[in-house]
């Protein structure tokens, strides 16, 4: 009986060593809201909620820490600390969308301010690895609507295929006509309006 007590109290102790043994759980880092500028250097503003609170951030780089217990600190990074902790994230979002507009003659020539233009735009392209494009072409109001609405098409189908020459695949490329119904430079029927001889391009 001894030896069989001896032997539990062993087991006990040992238990007991074991479980003093565990390290803590490590404490959990909060979780973290920054507030970035869009590429104009506009902003936005996002609303942090938890179960202690909320805190709005309006201001670039502001930034909010929710720690477990649902506490919100608030504070401000600076852009190089921001650009430092999340530089993979970062890098992994693709590029922002932008927007070209190109003019055109009476018919579906380019200007030539537009076609110098349209070899600027070509290094743009080539940084989007897989683009989507969206091309939609307008006219002004010189002409019957039925057949402007032909020519903002055709306007549209000339800058895909340079864009097509350019190395974007065709697929990528969606291609519309709005005619003289958005008009940029509003005016009267049968008004000729370079600034509405235009086609818009998308790239995402």
């Amino acid at each position: 009986m001894r030896t069989a007590r001896t032997a539990i109290g062993r087991v006990a102790v040992l238990t007991l060593l074991g479980a003093c043994a565990t390290p803590p759980p490590k404490p959990q880092p909060p979780d973290r809201v920054v507030l970035l500028p869009d590429a104009s250097g506009a902003q936005g503003s996002v609303t942090v909620r938890s179960s202690a609170g909320q805190q709005v951030l309006n201001q670039p780089f502001e930034s909010a820490a929710v720690n477990p217990q649902g506490e919100i600190a608030r504070g401000v990074e600076s852009e190089a600390a921001v650009r430092a902790r999340y530089a993979q994230a970062l890098g992994a979002t693709p590029p922002r969308p932008v927007s070209y507009v190109l003019y055109f003659s009476q018919g579906d020539e380019l200007t030539a301010e537009s076609k110098a233009e349209f070899e600027k735009m070509k290094a743009a392209f080539a940084a989007r690895p897989a683009p989507e494009v969206r091309v939609i072409g307008h006219t002004d109001t010189v002409g019957r609507a039925e057949i402007n609405d032909a020519l903002s098409l055709q306007r549209a189908q000339t800058v895909r295929n340079l864009l097509v020459s350019a190395g974007i695949r065709a697929e990528a490329i969606e291609a519309t006509g709005r005619g003289e119904r958005e008009l940029l430079v509003p005016t009267a029927d049968e008004v000729r309006e370079p600034r509405n001889r235009r086609v818009e391009i998308s790239v995402r």
